[in-house]
Order: C-alpha cells, then structure tokens, then sequence
C-alpha cells in the first residue's frame, strides 16, 4: 500500500472517529437535557402537590373552624338570627375555598389523592347538610338550641375524621413523606 493510501484511510477513520465522538457527545448531552426536563417536571409536579394538598389540608381547618364557631352561635340562648347569619355566611365562604382546593387536588392527582380528597368532600358535605338543617331549624323556631340537629352536626364532625386522616395519609404517600 502506497503512503498516500495510508494517508487517506488514516484520515478517513480520524474523520469518522472525530465523528463518531460528536455523534456520542451530541447524544450525551441529548440524554442529560432530557433527564434535567424531567427532573424539572418532577420537581414542578411536587410543588404543586404539595401547594394543591396543603392547601385542601388548610381549608378543611378553616371549614371545621367555621362551622364550630356557627354551632357555639346559634347554640347561644342570647344570640340573634343576625349573628347565625354572619356565622353561616362565613361557613359558605369556607366552603368555597375547600371546594376549590379539592378540585385542585383533583388535577394534582395522582388518583388515590384525588379519590381520598373526594371521599372527605362527601363527608365534609354531609356535616354541611347538618350545619344548614340546623340553622333552618333555628330560624324556624327563633332558637338554636335544638337537640336533634346539635347531635345530628356532631355525627356528622366525627364521620369526616376518618376521611380527613386518609386524605391527609393519602398526600404524604403521593409525596413520599410516609414512614415506614
């Protein structure tokens, strides 16, 4: 084989291997983008789990808070159909905002999240059915101190505690924060 020969297939394989590494280094850093794109997604998707559930934990709060301070008024002999009013009015305001942060669980998912955050909706809807017969109840007959429907509300407040742990055990485990 004549040098010049030798010289062209050096220099082609040189060519292909400089090639060959581009093409492997191109890839490399095709993979390493994909992975960061993903770690991003991940790392998005926790955030907003953790915003969607903390915030569905909190409005739970809120609402169980409300509705406790609507039954210690309308139970008071003293207080007025006004105040059951203004305490039922800041009930329904609750209500809307843990409404709307089941519906975000619901997107966040992943689905055992969003079927636990549903079954304590039912729950906490069941004790809101209470809490309105109640106050109807009392504007009814000029009272809220009705037996029937205290021990009815009370039912019904101890029926979505069950719900509420599993909605919150539900959260840690879509988060990976459960223990073993």
């Amino acid at each position: 084989m004549d040098a010049s020969v030798v010289g062209l297939v050096g220099a082609a394989v040189g060519a292909l291997g400089a090639a060959a590494g581009g093409w492997v280094s191109v890839l490399g850093q095709g993979r390493q983008q994909q992975r960061q794109l993903q770690a991003d997604r991940e790392h998005r998707r926790e955030a907003a789990r953790r915003e969607a559930y903390g915030a569905c934990i909190a409005s739970t709060k809120l609402l169980s808070n409300a509705w406790w301070r609507f039954s210690d008024v309308v139970w008071t002999e003293q207080s007025t159909p006004e105040q059951w009013r203004t305490a039922f009015a800041e009930v329904h305001e609750a209500w809307t905002r843990f409404s709307t942060a089941v519906a975000a669980v619901a997107v966040a998912g992943p689905v055992a999240a969003a079927e636990a955050a549903e079954e304590l909706r039912v729950a906490m809807y069941e004790w809101e059915k209470a809490g309105m017969d109640w106050y109807a109840a009392a504007r009814r007959e000029g009272h809220g101190r009705l037996d029937e429907y205290a021990a009815r509300f009370q039912q019904a407040w101890r029926a979505k505690r069950a719900p509420d742990r599993t909605f919150q055990q539900a959260a840690r485990k879509a988060l990976g924060t459960e223990e073993p």
